[in-house]
């Protein structure tokens, strides 16, 4: 959906838990509307990411259906911090998949969020 926002430089699934390294793009046009001169990364873009994760896991096309305890914990400026890791633990529920997920960069934690994806038909 993001075309060149982000590359995964490492991903591996297992045992419901998926680990992964993306890379962001600093230069992609979203940065220069979020802010001018002040690149933040928009909280909706890290929740795309997490999905788009989610999917290659599973081997599913999802949508987001809900999100629950979402924490910012740290603004992620993609000229300083580019370098994401990224921990999804995910479950399959008579709902759909339930996952935990977390963003650090070096050792600061950006971003927890739960929530509930469901296929899309």
């Amino acid at each position: 959906m993001l075309t060149d926002f982000y590359q995964t430089e490492r991903y591996q699934l297992h045992e419901g838990v998926l680990n992964a390294t993306v890379k962001l793009n600093p230069q992609h046009d979203i940065f220069k509307g979020h802010f001018p001169n002040n690149p933040v990364m928009p909280g909706v873009c890290m929740l795309q990411i997490f999905k788009e994760l989610s999917e290659q896991g599973l081997n599913k096309k999802l949508f987001i259906k809900e999100c629950s305890n979402v924490k910012f914990m740290a603004l992620i400026n993609p000229e300083n911090h580019s370098v994401l890791d990224i921990v999804i633990g995910i479950s399959e529920t008579e709902e759909g998949f339930k996952i935990k997920a977390s963003v650090t960069f070096d050792t600061t934690t950006a971003l927890k969020v739960s929530a509930l994806l469901r296929e899309q038909l």
